[in-house]
């Protein structure tokens, strides 16, 4: 079994493959937080918990004279607001009488078969043979209120899962102010802080710091996980490399906005809160009703930061990502947007498919203004009705005359926005979030549909889906092109308007699910002005997410490299685009473009038609070479080889199958010098004493990760080299 309790300790000890947690029901109830860490067997580490009297920590009326118990420095495992611990907490409620503290004390437990799953949440999934939960009823005996904290295990993943359930069995009505899915509390402070910061362009930037005194953060009150900081954390050793060290990771499976938030207190001991952003936060609880928080996934590696991303990379790919593009083999595709923006019409399009499939391309995807009157960014949005004229005749014909070509085809969507300038607007201007008597802000001249009311998102929907009906459609493209402000829903009263964030979350996700069950068939791509909604909650919907509007090969590198820690390459969208790059202006090579792009799932965004016969040769090469190592891209093991941080010459990155037999070896030079030094790649994950082929060379599995790979002189800026080994029988 993966959770254990000794009735005499009162200690719960949940185990994954790797991996231990450990907590215990302490005095009066209290829950405390023992360990979690590198998996113990059968011992009880109460002894861990020193307890002495430490001046202004206050006590709970229950131990009298007794100043040794405080809430104050003790660890726990789901902190209360306003009940003597001052330091970050989880949970926060307004009672009726407008007294703001609640003290949740242990009640019982039960476990049960299978992990557990989230009513209309995404959350890792998990039957009776992979997973285990374990719910631990609590209960505030003042009020009535309870709590339920659910612990999902997934063993072989060597993932432990928190969310919680607040349940109000008073009879009156509260507040929930806050209300995080996990807290965790370390002995010591000697941790690291990594996070993963960005902007539109530049998202999941690397940045690592030590703790300090006090509290730190990252978060999001955009309304979505945002482009600025991603819902993923790490706390590490501060020796610890991508190959040695303890560190644990943290992912937030929710797509809104988010706190992460760690405080080291006057003990030296640190903190790890995670959960919703409980700014603009007020959820009304009624008696009998409840408030279930979003999941959050903890993974913990004595490996480095490559034990931790190959933890949450199996996890996601065998416990998150569903459907029937989970596993199968998806379509290279070309996606018109930097080809053409919004000035096309039915010969560009078939031109641009036609050179498509003279390159052996297997899709092509239709992006924004096809439909209503949307010819720029200022209109359309909402009226999600076609273009006929633009495209010279209906959706269903052009897409009939694409499928003839021997080519699947996809369409471009963006359900969660209005424009000011549309039909749907001017008959149902209440459908935007926008408050009364205030003129609002725009983002790329739209506004935001309150998905908060079911019947806004049941409009779109029908929309959409009419559309899905009648066109042979394989493959949809989800935007988001803008944060959410100017929060007010005319569905809700005002007692409930802290309420439409997490509302607008729920009714996104409902929208999500009825496209991918009544859609099976479809691959769902999420894009957020690229990579600005690119998070564990969306994975459980869309299997990729377009990594990045950045398409420039070398900015790619740090984006790419960022997005690795936590998310498999699956998962990310990544596309060759035009040299210069419409972004950044860089001219890079194609081959090179094509390296970079291949750590994800590969297309094409640029005009085929435009290319020489030599460039669209050295496409239908990519094409195929990409067929060749799809199982090994998608399936293999990624390694970080160099840091695009710390590695001025060059990037390097490699995929190794889980037998060790086949490896795909990438790197690109960044910079050039003149009379160079050499530059020595060390490889990762190969059986040291087997040897490996490399076209008419052969190296030991220890000579290339030990002695390296000698990288060629360049002979031009930006060279990438992409080296095939496979293990001799």
């Amino acid at each position: 079994m993966a959770i254990l309790f000794n009735q005499e300790t009162q200690v719960f000890t949940l185990q994954t493959k790797n991996s231990a947690y450990q907590m215990k029901v302490a005095d009066y109830g209290v829950l405390l937080h023992l360990y979690y860490g590198k998996r113990i067997d059968d011992c009880d580490l109460s002894y861990l918990i020193q307890r002495t009297d430490r001046g202004f920590c206050g006590n709970p009326y229950e131990m009298q004279t007794d100043r040794t118990f405080s809430l104050d420095y003790f660890p726990q495992e789901y902190s209360c607001f306003g009940i003597g611990d001052y330091r970050t907490d989880c949970v926060k409620i307004i009672n009726a009488n407008g007294s703001c503290a609640v003290d949740y004390r242990y009640h019982s437990y039960r476990i049960e078969e299978g992990k557990y799953s989230l009513q209309g949440l995404p959350a890792f999934y998990g039957d009776k043979t992979q997973g285990e939960t374990l719910v631990i009823e609590m209960e505030d005996k003042n009020t009535g209120m309870k709590l339920e904290l659910l612990y999902g295990i997934l063993s072989e993943a060597d993932m432990i899962t928190r969310a919680a359930r607040i349940i109000n069995d008073s009879t009156e009505t509260i507040h929930v102010m806050r209300a995080m899915s996990m807290c965790l509390d370390f002995p010591n402070d000697q941790l690291d802080w990594v996070h993963f910061y960005g902007k539109h362009t530049m998202e999941r930037e690397f940045q690592r710091s030590r703790l300090i005194h006090g509290r730190q953060s990252i978060c999001s009150e955009r309304g979505t996980s945002s482009h600025q900081h991603n819902p993923f954390v790490i706390l590490c050793d501060p020796m610890t490399s991508e190959d040695w060290g303890e560190c644990y990771g943290f992912g937030l499976v929710y797509s809104g906005s988010f706190l992460a938030e760690a405080e080291v207190d006057q003990f030296h001991q640190p903190r790890l809160v995670m959960g919703i952003s409980p700014e603009e936060f007020n959820w009304q609880l009624k008696p009998g009703e409840s408030f279930l928080t979003p999941e959050a996934a903890m993974v913990y590696s004595e490996e480095g930061f490559t034990g931790i991303s190959h933890k949450f990379h199996y996890a996601i790919t065998n416990h998150l990502l569903r459907g029937e593009w989970k596993d199968k083999r998806r379509p290279i595709l070309i996606n018109n947007w930097e080809a053409t923006y919004f000035d096309f019409n039915r010969d560009k399009l078939l031109e641009i498919a036609r050179a498509a499939k003279n390159v052996n391309i297997e899709m092509l995807v239709l992006d924004d203004g096809w439909f209503g009157k949307r010819d720029s960014d200022f209109s359309g949005l909402g009226d999600w009705i076609v273009n006929e004229k633009k495209l010279g005749g209906t959706l269903k014909a052009l897409a009939e005359d694409i499928n003839a070509m021997g080519l699947k085809f996809g369409l471009w969507f963006e359900p969660e926005m209005i424009s000011e300038d549309s039909n749907l607007y001017r008959e149902h201007p209440d459908w935007a979030l926008r408050i009364p008597g205030r003129p609002g802000n725009v983002a790329r001249s739209q506004f935001v549909l309150d998905f908060s009311r079911p019947e806004v998102v049941d409009g779109i929907q029908e929309m959409m889906f009419k559309i899905l009906d009648e066109v042979n459609i394989e493959y949809v493209k989800w935007d988001f092109n803008r944060s959410i402000s100017n929060y007010f829903s005319s569905g809700l009263p005002v007692e409930r308007q802290g309420e439409i964030g997490y509302r607008y979350m729920l009714g996104l996700y409902r929208f999500l699910e009825n496209l991918i069950t009544r859609y099976p068939y479809i691959l769902l791509e999420g894009c957020s002005g690229g990579g600005g909604r690119f998070d564990l909650g969306m994975l459980y919907y869309s299997p990729q997410i377009w990594c990045s509007d950045d398409t420039d090969a070398i900015e790619r590198l740090k984006i790419q490299y960022g997005t690795s820690f936590a998310y498999p390459v699956s998962t990310v969208g990544s596309h060759v685009s035009a040299s210069p790059n419409h972004q950044t202006r860089r001219r890079t090579p194609l081959e090179t473009r094509g390296t970079v792009a291949m750590a994800g799932s590969f297309g094409y965004e640029l005009d085929l038609s435009q290319m020489t016969e030599e460039e669209q040769d050295i496409i239908r090469h990519q094409v195929e070479e990409y067929k060749q190592y799809y199982d090994l891209i998608h399936n293999g093991k990624y390694y970080r080889l160099s840091s695009p941080y710390e590695d001025c010459r060059a990037t390097a990155w490699a995929f190794v199958s889980e037998d060790k037999k086949e490896c795909l070896f990438c790197a690109v030079m960044t910079k050039l010098q003149a009379n160079p030094d050499a530059v020595i790649i060390k490889l990762k994950g190969l059986e040291p004493k087997q040897r490996y082929r490399m076209g008419d060379k052969v190296y030991t599995g220890e000579a290339l990760m030990y002695g390296g790979y000698l990288l060629p002189i360049p002979e031009e800026e930006y060279q990438s080299w992409r080296v095939y080994f496979r293990m001799e029988e």
